[in-house]
């Protein structure tokens, strides 16, 4: 089990961690923080170039730290957060991915959900530090305290309410 648990925080904490370089440089084919700033832009987000910059090191941050398996219940609350925002701007384009559609960011919002419960097993930085296994209560609120922020980023930020759908952009947010 312990393996698996590292692979799966392995793939999916540098899965969300390169979204958040995309954000902010040229690195894995981004187009620099003026290109991240432009996609929430055209996603229908306000903030500009801080909206951005916050999500970028969102994802970077909080995919690092599930890799190390650092803090987990809160690495995958900002995980679950920020992936939550990807899926509302994905979500008028319906579930599947072919259509541009919120498959991938949900995925990802519900593998850190389990993630913050399952804890990050032995071969993590958790385990370490004495951190591990979490009180149940802990791993619950970041299960629910990251989507719900991710919503309420939604609805401050974005230029448009959130029951009108989302953005006219064809990129993510995510």
């Amino acid at each position: 089990m312990d393996t698996g648990l590292f692979i799966l925080r392995l793939v999916t904490g540098l899965l969300i961690a390169g979204h958040g370089v995309q954000k902010v440089s040229f690195r894995l084919g981004g187009a620099g923080l003026a290109g991240g700033t432009e996609e929430f832009r055209r996603d229908g987000f306000r903030g500009g170039r801080l909206t951005a910059l916050a999500a970028g090191i969102g994802q970077i941050g909080s995919g690092l730290f599930l890799v190390a398996g650092l803090l987990t219940p809160l690495a995958a609350m900002a995980a679950a957060g920020v992936m939550t925002v990807a899926t509302t701007v994905k979500w008028r384009h319906g579930l599947w991915v072919q259509n541009d559609g919120y498959e991938y960011p949900l995925f990802l919002v519900v593998v850190a959900g389990a993630l913050a419960f399952t804890g990050p097993g032995s071969a993590s930085a958790d385990q370490v530090l004495g951190l591990d296994p979490w009180p149940t209560w802990v791993s619950a609120t970041a299960f629910v305290v990251g989507p719900v922020s991710g919503l309420l980023v939604r609805v401050l930020l974005h230029r448009n309410s959130f029951a009108e759908g989302a953005s006219g952009g064809a990129r993510s947010a995510a």
